[in-house]
């Protein structure tokens, strides 16, 4: 009898992603999440958790009988973490034995992007609930530049002459099943997932540029213009702070980092981010 995995976030870009490549290959799977409406159909059985990470009871019952756990970050909040906490607590209560966590590349006690940290201090607690475990930590995704120019056509922000490898979430989610089916094979590993190559934000604008057709350029800021030029936007300054740093962690090198872990985990290549803009040119359309 096949082990059952249970998938959070199953309603998400990266969780549909991985629940659909489950059901493909068999695999008996459980669906986490608040709203069944949402859930995939992909023939699993889903259990719905309103409550999300932080019911505690909720999510122990869900996850009964499960043996791995892929766990799915959870939205940006000031309280990201204890959520993160309770969801592995709840984890190891209802008897998971494996948990594979979504976390970012670079996580570190001092990550400049300070979201990054939220995934360092989720990946001690991971550890230090004795749970077998595999963290995927994946650079910024590729699907999501397009929502990075604004509607004057520029990106803005304090990434300098900084390079990043931008990462597709088709290809996040391919390495994440081939984790959660292969057993205790990747146990106790962190793999950087990457696309092949780093370009720049001024040629990330230029490639965009040329794929849609219109004039797109890259504007650098100081930290302190980043967070004046998003003031307006009504959001939290915590938050705010995880938009500018993420730009931050461009420029200090700490995304300049290409990694053979989705060609290993896989065995096919990455995605580069132009592969991505030929393979979906209504990208544009769907951000605009």
């Amino acid at each position: 009898m096949s082990e059952t995995i249970a998938v959070t976030g199953a309603s998400g870009a990266i969780g549909g992603r991985v629940a659909v490549q489950l059901a493909r290959r068999g695999a008996d799977q459980r669906l986490i999440v608040r709203d069944a409406q949402r859930a995939p159909d992909v023939g699993a059985h889903v259990a719905v958790v309103p409550g999300g990470y932080g019911d505690g009871p909720g999510l122990r019952e869900a996850l009964a009988g499960a043996g791995t756990l892929l766990l799915v970050s959870a939205t940006e909040a000031r309280d990201r973490v204890a959520q993160h906490r309770a969801a592995v607590d709840a984890a190891r209560a209802a008897g998971v034995g494996r948990i594979v966590y979504l976390s970012f590349l670079a996580a570190a006690p001092d990550a400049t992007f300070t979201f990054a940290r939220d995934h360092f201090e989720t990946e001690l607690h991971v550890r230090a609930s004795g749970a077998a475990f595999t963290f995927l930590r994946p650079s910024l995704y590729a699907d999501l530049v397009p929502s990075w120019v604004g509607a004057d056509g520029v990106i803005r922000g304090p990434a300098g002459d900084g390079q990043i490898a931008w990462v597709t979430r088709d290809d996040v989610a391919a390495v994440a099943a081939e984790v959660l089916l292969a057993g205790g094979d990747h146990d106790g590993r962190t793999y950087d997932l990457t696309g092949p190559s780093t370009i720049t934000l001024a040629e990330t604008a230029a490639l965009l540029g040329e794929r849609s057709g219109r004039s797109i350029s890259y504007v650098p800021e100081t930290l302190d213009e980043a967070r004046a030029s998003r003031a307006g936007s009504g959001a939290e300054a915590w938050e705010i702070e995880g938009w500018v740093t993420s730009y931050a962690a461009i420029a200090t090198g700490e995304m300049d980092v290409v990694s053979g872990a989705v060609e290993q985990v896989t065995g096919r290549s990455p995605q580069a981010l132009a592969q991505w803009l030929d393979a979906h040119p209504g990208s544009f359309a769907d951000e605009q």
